[in-house]
């Protein structure tokens, strides 16, 4: 008997919509954050030049950091959802 039939095939469709609902729009917000984060630091190294660069550089960094982070939180998510 499949073990995707019945209750137990209706919770795997119901956890897997979820998760693969919240992983995608979990990662739409890393990548927002990101780009948003990259743009901020590359705008602050252009405006004050050699002066700025390390904060710029930072802000970029720490944007990169929170948009990986959240990708792996993520697919942790669908990976649940998915019964993984």
């Amino acid at each position: 008997m499949s073990s995707n039939t019945g209750a137990t095939g209706a919770a795997k469709f119901v956890t897997s919509t979820a998760g693969n609902t919240i992983g995608g729009l979990s990662r739409t917000v890393g990548d927002v954050v990101g780009a948003a984060s990259r743009g901020l630091g590359n705008t602050i190294t252009s405006a004050t030049g050699s002066a700025g660069r390390p904060v710029g550089n930072a802000l970029s960094d720490a944007g990169t950091g929170v948009e990986d982070g959240v990708n792996r939180v993520a697919k942790g998510i669908e990976d649940a959802g998915n019964w993984k």
